[in-house]
């Protein structure tokens, strides 16, 4: 009888593994970020406050991320392909139930819960089979698969608005929906790794006794880990600081008087910017000049000072130039924040971390867009999102400091304990001549 173990071949099919998030990123992320050129349409068409209409995206942000978990449990038991499917299916009829125009439940239920359910079950397993296919070029891997969600957002910001004014948001969703079928066929393409067979003798000597090929669950154990604790504390300020500018800055800018492709044209920038910082902190990474987390630390920290900023902006190329840094920075961010994981956990235990992770993060991205939409409706005055914005990210970016610290130390323990035992060993031999 054969045992597995597997080792990330980083390479070959790897490439269309890479390919394949690259347009799930595309097809969930872009579209999610580019909801705020939906935001006055829905605001008017139910005539409800800002902090109600908000309420709609917070759901899909809160239910992708609660969805974590079980998107990556599922993901254990039956690999990655046949969640991503459904996760598909899932994400195309939340989109085009909400094209009905039904009632403001049903617009919470479909864009929020089915649609948030369904980018849940894309998104995780797409992230989680690009880290398990690459080792030594997982940095750039990463950066490359998330960087589909800049390339389609450049295009979707003035792709959907002409779609409103073609067909009004309506019939724009009911066209996004369509698009979002294509997740099943990205699905197909996410073949699982193939195991290596290693003898029996091998594994029966193992430490283990089974090696790796024992049935993986997920290990809710991790959580106790203050590393990993203090780490989604950072992913819950974070999130609340990241899902609040893409949704406020059409708005805003609308607030000053801007036309609506202006508008549209800076997500575009935006996305640009994003792009470049997913690539450009990618290829940092990969060279190992910095620790991920140091790196981390100042691209949060940098992003929430430009958030801050960005009020003080009122005419359209200030405002540029404060959109294209927060979306440099915002890439830098995305580009490492996954896989600095695999840093604090290993790669084994990074599935359920990963869940772990997402599902309390699941807290910022919930509460933040309605807070800021508060605050909106409070001070008349869209500016106010983004000072709560930048304050929540200065915040995260100290908790990351602490967990870097407490990684290294425990790196600089384990590396005293090796270096100690061969000496243990060496008088122990001395002992028995």
């Amino acid at each position: 009888m054969s045992r597995y173990s597997r080792d990330p071949p980083d390479g070959g099919y790897g490439w269309v593994v890479v390919a394949s998030a690259f347009f799930i990123m595309g097809l969930t992320a872009a579209v999610l970020k580019n909801f705020g050129l939906f935001f006055l349409e829905l605001q008017n068409y139910y005539s409800v406050l800002t902090s109600t209409t908000s309420l709609m995206t917070s759901t899909t942000i809160a239910v992708f991320h609660l969805g974590s978990p079980l998107a990556s449990a599922l993901s254990m038991h039956l690999s990655q392909r046949p969640v991503i499917m459904v996760g598909g299916l899932l994400a195309a009829s939340g989109m085009i139930i909400a094209s009905l125009g039904l009632s403001l439940p049903w617009m919470y239920l479909s864009v929020g819960v089915i649609q948030g359910l369904g980018v849940s079950f894309t998104w995780v397993p797409a992230n989680s089979m690009v880290n398990h296919y690459f080792k030594r070029w997982r940095p750039i891997a990463c950066a490359i698969s998330s960087s589909g969600e800049c390339v389609f957002g450049m295009a979707f910001s003035p792709f959907f608005q002409w779609l409103i004014e073609s067909y009004s948001w309506r019939g724009a969703l009911l066209v996004i929906g369509g698009l979002q079928l294509n997740l099943i066929v990205c699905g197909a393409l996410m073949k699982p790794l193939q195991p290596v067979q290693t003898s029996r003798k091998a594994v029966l000597d193992s430490k283990e006794g089974t090696g790796t090929s024992k049935k993986v669950t997920f290990q809710c154990s991790l959580i106790q880990r203050p590393e990993l604790l203090l780490y989604i504390v950072f992913a819950i300020f974070a999130a609340a600081g990241f899902f609040i500018p893409p949704l406020f800055l059409v708005p805003y800018v609308n607030n000053l008087g801007m036309d609506q492709y202006w508008a549209a044209s800076l997500l575009s920038v935006l996305s640009l910017a994003d792009l470049l910082g997913r690539l450009g902190c990618g290829w940092l990474a990969n060279l190992c000049l910095l620790r991920n987390l140091q790196l981390l630390t100042m691209v949060a920290t940098a992003m929430g000072v430009v958030l801050l900023l960005l009020p003080i902006a009122y005419g359209y190329w200030s405002v540029l130039v404060f959109t294209s840094l927060y979306g440099f920075l915002f890439g830098c961010v995305v580009a490492i924040h996954v896989t600095s994981i695999v840093d604090i956990v290993g790669l084994e235990g990074f599935d359920s971390a990963l869940g772990l992770f997402m599902l309390l993060r699941s807290i910022g991205g919930f509460l933040g867009p309605p807070a800021a939409g508060w605050l909106v409706d409070w001070t008349h005055n869209f500016g106010a999102a983004f000072y709560l914005s930048g304050i929540c990210l200065l915040l995260s970016g100290c908790f990351v400091v602490l967990v870097d610290w407490l990684v290294e130390k425990k790196k600089k323990k384990k590396l005293q304990e090796t270096l100690q035992d061969p000496c243990t060993e060496t008088t122990d031999l001395k002992a028995d001549v």
